[in-house]
């Protein structure tokens, strides 16, 4: 037990360090007071351009990474021969995603956890990432909602496991878990799609006209 709550606080404490907000301080903004108010990568490229965005996505999904390859093989606290491996990883990588939402050193206000979802997921099953990033870019080109597309993508996820290795259980059980955790980090965008005020990014319809 002792191994598994150090190293999940370890994660947690490295999703807590979030591109954006480290990124932004160097250059004088918070991005939270601009733009849709969210400390993630879409809202980093909206507000900051190009380059920014793609720093924070690099950085933001880095950490995801790190948190599966590195944090369950750190040398402290010593491995506990009774626990899993598998499920340590899988511990720490949603441990890094809640750090990456509620960032300790940044008053719990943090991203909704996509890009870090991505890292994480590329470093426990990388084939599993086609299935994330075809649905996430079919769903943005139909309808603009970067939102839903995300929400979208943790479903094809979960769904794609489901039909390709329902015995996996402990990755299907965490896959789940994403899910239904980006939808809650994602309510408000849910509560603003329902009211048609959610923000739609209009270059990437292929389907709709351009007067639309």
């Amino acid at each position: 037990m002792l191994e598994l709550g150090v190293k999940s606080l370890i994660a947690y404490l490295v999703g807590a360090l979030l591109g954006s907000l480290i990124l932004g301080r160097l250059r004088g903004v918070d991005i939270r007071r601009l733009g849709s108010g969210n400390a993630g990568a879409t809202n980093a490229l909206r507000t900051q351009g190009r380059l920014f965005g793609l720093l924070v996505l690099v950085i933001d999904a880095g950490k995801g990474v790190l948190a599966v390859l590195w944090v369950p093989g750190a040398p402290w606290p010593p491995a506990d021969p009774q626990l899993s491996r598998e499920w340590l990883e899988l511990a720490c990588a949603f441990a890094v995603i809640v750090g990456h939402v509620y960032p300790v050193w940044f008053s719990f206000r943090g991203g909704k956890g996509v890009a870090t979802m991505i890292g994480v997921i590329g470093a426990l099953e990388p084939r599993l990432l086609m299935p994330v990033l075809i649905a996430w870019l079919v769903v943005v080109m139909l309808t603009g909602y970067v939102g839903l597309a995300s929400m979208l993508a943790g479903a094809a996820l979960a769904g794609f496991l489901a039909l390709t290795e329902p015995g996996n259980v402990p990755l299907l059980v965490f896959c789940c878990a994403i899910e239904i955790f980006v939808i809650f980090t994602h309510r408000g965008n849910i509560a603003r799609m329902m009211a048609g005020t959610e923000h739609r990014v209009r270059r990437l319809w292929l389907f709709r006209s351009r007067a639309a």
